[in-house]
């Protein structure tokens, strides 16, 4: 018998590559890096926020052998907690809001989850996809009481703290303390929140910013204390219009608003001059390091998330008509 400790599918998730985002570091003048969080096993940063939860759920006797795990989300962390899943021996049931990306159903239904598809409505709505993979779970545990995990990654803290533990852990490790400023999106709240303390703890000066998409409501709170939105964007998963669990007590000293007329472009921009293919969410969050960097100026280390492919969007990132519906266009160079 081999001595040899042999990895699984959960140990691969985390100790993602840190990556030099070349051209806009000799733009900006400042080491401008990306955590490549689309190279984890189910394709995007959700990964992690979907490990910490089962792994805090089984912890805590919150999920038995063979449980079903539920939950509500625009798709990477269903994808994520179906891969979880699948890898240790629980089945999933997806709730999702109708207006996500086609892909993303497809890889859930590829992953053999349970997809439940739901009309898209405002949190306040009890019918929002949230509140419906509650109510799920809670009639799985009612028919047979420990049967069902409702995952909550909104409000689950077990999503911040294993940011905490790994993400930020490793960004902090891999610029070898270096770093000067930390930024993305936030859905859940969870990845910034568990950076953001993770680099707070080892060096209190660090600059933690947030890239907020048009719709959100998260740069109005930070500039002017009321939780308003304005606008629209395509990215998927990202903007809130409330303050999570997760999020609660979250430093922000740089707060920006992203429009897709800026995200968008840089998406593109990325695929062309770094080889990399990453989705609108990542667009958002490297803008948002842009800005950041432009903000402290040159000489200063600035990372940010790549969260996942996207080849998960090609319907709407790649659709020429969609696109221009939306005010925005592809460039010439892409023969789509």
């Amino acid at each position: 018998m081999s001595k040899t400790k042999f990895l699984t599918l959960t140990d691969q998730i985390g100790q993602t590559p840190l990556i030099r985002l070349n051209h806009l570091s000799d733009a900006t003048g400042c080491e401008i890096m990306g955590k490549a969080e689309f190279m984890n096993p189910g394709g995007s940063v959700k990964d992690r926020a979907a490990l910490g939860i089962v792994r805090d759920a089984e912890i805590k006797g919150l999920l038995r052998p063979g449980g079903t795990i539920v939950e509500g989300t625009a798709g990477n962390t269903g994808i994520g907690l179906t891969v979880v899943g699948n890898s240790l021996g629980y089945p999933t049931i997806i709730v999702m809001p109708d207006n996500q990306s086609q892909d993303k159903v497809d890889t859930l239904l590829a992953y053999g989850a349970d997809v439940r598809l739901v009309p898209a409505c405002p949190f306040k709505d009890p019918g929002h996809f949230v509140h419906q993979s509650r109510r799920i779970a809670e009639e799985l545990n009612e028919a047979d009481p420990g049967s069902a995990l409702w995952a909550n990654q909104f409000d689950n803290v077990a999503n911040r703290e294993f940011h905490e533990a790994t993400t930020g852990v490793e960004i902090w490790e891999q610029t070898n303390g270096e770093v000067d400023g930390f930024i993305c999106a936030v859905g859940t709240g969870g990845s910034l929140a568990g950076i953001a303390r993770a680099l707070r703890s080892q060096n209190e000066k660090v600059t933690i910013g947030i890239a907020d998409p048009t719709g959100s409501a998260l740069y109005n709170y930070f500039t002017t204390g009321e939780l308003k939105a304005e606008g629209g964007s395509i990215s998927e998963g990202i903007g809130t219009s409330r303050i999570t669990e997760n999020f609660a007590d979250t430093p922000v000293d740089a707060p920006f608003q992203i429009p897709d007329t800026e995200s968008i472009p840089l998406v593109f921009d990325m695929i062309r001059e770094e080889g990399l293919c990453c989705g609108g969410s990542t667009g958002v969050n490297v803008a948002g390091a842009v800005r950041l960097a432009k903000e402290l100026g040159p000489g200063h280390v600035i990372v940010t998330l790549l969260c996942d492919s996207g080849l998960r969007y090609r319907e709407r990132l790649f659709n020429r008509e969609f696109l221009k519906s939306k005010g925005l266009k592809l460039p010439n160079w892409l023969n789509l």
